[in-house]
């Protein structure tokens, strides 16, 4: 429920001065629109080395325009970097918080990064301001804050907390935070949260303000169930490799539903990234704590997990063995648009691969420095030719734009096997198979995978016509 018995008496003017503390995916991205939008930023980050590249005018991260949106508003004077909370804060009307929750070693939120910004804030809180929750977080993390806030700050400054979680998508971040489906608040004080939702008016988005526990569930629920369709649409492909079915067409039929929709039901290799497998499973390890049983939670996570296995068994089967055999993963990123390889299913299928005696090559536009740090063990190449160059087999993992446009005859020439196992059902694979190549999509044309996971590599012939790549 929501109280209005104190009321913030932040400034008159349209512009209000903002302060972001962390600068990673959410942080950055945060404190640059907000900046776009006419408001002064200033963003926080303990990690020096971090701020002193940004004050150079280099990136931490890569996402498409964001190197250019920062620029511009550094250029324009409503966007600074510091590490120091008393410059930060410094009349700061909101501090958003926007630091990482990585799991912890029992797969729930660990919190700590947000308790130690919640004690810097209540350490310099000198004058009223409202506290945004951007993090994700469990139900409870507003709470806590307040009363970190509460048991840390030194003077007598009013303040309120509001959750405020992100949806924003790698690759897509500057127009989901420009263009959000919806904006949610939750507070106990509701002239917080329109205070909050003032900030967003001038985005034209439905804004829907609810308590606090409520709000943090929404990220949770919404995570899940976009994990949810992922992994069912995998567990129907599975199906369908075993009766000759098409999870293509499959799920272009449910998606013609207006109760079901088309989206997030692309069959391959699985979820990845700092979100979603994160969130499913602090999600799995809260109900658990609270007394739930949640069974398809823990189902939807073992599907995906499965699916990197079922990768490396279609290699295995196909080669007759991994031992020596020279393996190459086209992308390294969890999704194409970043260099994010946070729970990557290429890390997945590079350890299996490796464990089982194979060598592994791999090659990604933007992600090959972060992969380099994470699995060493594998060599990097120049492009998607270097790579293919005496492979036995490729692993489209990334669906990149560019990898669309290969020279699929010249990629074939330079193979010393043409397997090629298709993670992201990108490209034609009765067009390649014409071409000679040995592939295998997930979810698709079922009875010739089946056939070739026999060992009967013979495939319908085709007419030298069909497309290479889907339409």
């Amino acid at each position: 429920a929501f109280t209005t018995c104190s009321r913030p008496r932040l400034q008159t003017a349209m512009v209000k001065t903002i302060c972001v503390v962390g600068t990673g995916y959410v942080g950055l991205v945060t404190g640059a629109c907000f900046a776009e939008l006419g408001n002064q930023v200033s963003c926080i980050d303990t990690d020096a080395t971090k701020i002193a590249r940004l004050q150079a005018g280099g990136m931490p991260i890569y996402e498409p325009g964001l190197a250019e949106l920062v620029q511009r508003n550094v250029v324009a004077g409503r966007l600074s970097f510091t590490t120091s909370y008393q410059d930060g804060m410094h009349n700061a009307d909101f501090v958003f918080i926007a630091v990482n929750t990585p799991m912890d070693a029992e797969g729930g939120a660990d919190l700590s990064f947000v308790a130690s910004a919640a004690q810097s804030i209540a350490a310099n809180l000198d004058h009223e301001l409202i506290i945004v929750n951007k993090s994700t977080v469990p139900a409870g993390t507003g709470d806590m804050v307040q009363q970190l806030v509460e048991r840390h700050m030194t003077g007598d400054a009013r303040f309120w907390v509001v959750s405020n979680p992100e949806f924003l998508r790698e690759g897509s971040a500057i127009y989901d935070c420009l263009h959000p489906d919806r904006v949610v608040l939750g507070s106990r004080n509701l002239a917080a949260c329109e205070a909050v939702a003032a900030l967003y008016r001038p985005l034209k988005s439905p804004i829907l303000m609810t308590d606090l526990p409520t709000a943090e569930m929404i990220k949770y629920a919404s995570n899940a169930m976009l994990a949810t369709r992922i992994s069912f649409i995998n567990e129907i492909a599975a199906v369908c490799e075993q009766i000759g079915a098409d999870v293509r067409q499959v799920a272009r039929g449910m998606g013609y539903d207006k109760r079901i929709g088309p989206l997030f039901l692309d069959a391959g290799v699985g979820y990845g990234g700092s979100c979603f497998p994160k969130d499913v499973k602090a999600l799995i390890r809260l109900a658990a704590t609270k007394g739930c049983h949640p069974e398809l939670l823990r189902a939807v996570e073992d599907i995906n997990l499965a699916q990197r296995e079922r990768v490396v068994d279609k290699l295995r089967a196909l080669l007759g063995g991994l031992s020596a055999r020279s393996i190459g993963l086209l992308g390294l990123a969890f999704k194409p648009g970043t260099d994010d390889m946070r729970e990557a299913p290429a890390v997945e299928i590079a350890a299996r691969l490796l464990a089982e005696g194979a060598a592994v090559s791999a090659y990604d536009p933007v992600a090959m420095p972060r992969a380099a740090k994470l699995i060493p063990e594998i060599s990097l190449c120049s492009d998607a030719y270097d790579l293919a160059s005496g492979a036995d087999a490729l692993v489209l993992v990334t669906d990149w734009t560019e990898f669309t446009n290969l020279d699929m005859p010249r990629i074939k020439q330079l193979m010393r096997t043409p397997v090629l196992v298709d993670g992201r059902n990108l490209y034609d694979g009765p067009a390649l198979r014409e071409l000679g190549f040995i592939y295998c999509g997930s979810g698709r044309e079922g009875a010739v995978v089946s056939r070739l996971l026999r060992g009967q590599t013979r495939v319908p012939h085709r007419r030298a016509t069909d497309p290479v790549f889907r339409k």
